[in-house]
């Protein structure tokens, strides 16, 4: 069994200007969770036999041709009570991305670990609350992260780095559905 996680991946700019942020902060709260981290936003994770590959990424290209790109705005820094402390979008971008991410659950048809309904991009990851502070302090300006989200990636985690690598990638083909169609006709 490997484990896999199903991610939205930013512009390469967005991940170069995201690790920049973390290189900042870890230097000047040293090393934390999920500093060597590509900048994503995690949709699941899930263990599954490498067997079972093909299905996976022929259900991941089903369900991502009906999806629409759109751009979307990181706007505010935040945390969450575990001590995560992440990109927060505005509330268009939240509400677009949130329905990516419902779609998504309710269309992969395999047993997830983790299920992520909040949409954001973490730049670390249980860190302590007075180091929180710092972070707080070291970005007191609001970011404006935008780029244009049509793609997820699968990846799987390489117990070499400690990391997920990219595996493969599905783009959002903005088809209509069949079913559309079909209604519209009668």
């Amino acid at each position: 069994m490997k484990t896999y996680s199903i991610v939205i991946q930013p512009s390469e700019t967005i991940i170069e200007e995201v690790k920049q942020m973390k290189e900042l902060l870890a230097s000047k709260i040293g090393w934390f969770n999920s500093k060597n981290s590509l900048a994503h936003i995690t949709i699941n994770e899930f263990e599954r036999n490498e067997k079972e590959l093909e299905n996976i990424k022929t259900k991941l290209t089903e369900i991502t041709r009906y999806f629409k790109p759109q751009e979307v705005q990181f706007t505010n820094f935040d945390t969450f009570p575990n001590g995560a402390f992440f990109l927060a979008p505005n509330e268009e971008s939240k509400q677009y991305l949130k329905q990516i991410m419902t779609s998504i659950h309710q269309k992969f048809p395999y047993p997830v670990k983790i299920k992520s309904n909040e949409p954001h991009i973490s730049i670390g990851r249980r860190i302590q609350p007075e180091k929180i502070e710092i972070a707080k302090n070291l970005f007191p300006v609001n970011p404006n992260i935008t780029f244009n989200c049509h793609k997820i990636a699968l990846r799987v985690f390489n117990d070499d780095r400690k990391q997920f690598d990219i595996i493969e990638t599905f783009p959002f083909l903005a088809e209509e559905s069949q079913e559309l169609i079909q209604g519209s006709l009668f």
